[in-house]
């Protein structure tokens, strides 16, 4: 059985946060969301909104279908 949405899009996120070098605190701040929202994202137990994905793939400065094709 395939893992959950959440957790497949919480693990790309990590690897590309990790990939730049940066904390979640950092990782936060740059897509405008809150630290321990952010770390629940990663952690895949947040149901992320389509503008709140939006905004991370800006923070983390990857466009939508990068960010997807590693989910």
């Amino acid at each position: 059985m395939p893992l959950d949405i959440r957790i497949r899009f919480g693990r790309a996120i990590r690897r590309i946060r990790e990939e730049q070098a940066i904390n979640q605190e950092e990782a936060a701040e740059r897509c405008g969301l809150h630290r321990t929202y952010y770390s629940g994202i990663e952690r895949g137990i947040r149901n992320v909104s389509l503008i709140n994905i939006e905004k991370i793939g800006k923070g983390l400065r990857t466009g939508l279908p990068e960010l997807f094709k590693r989910v």
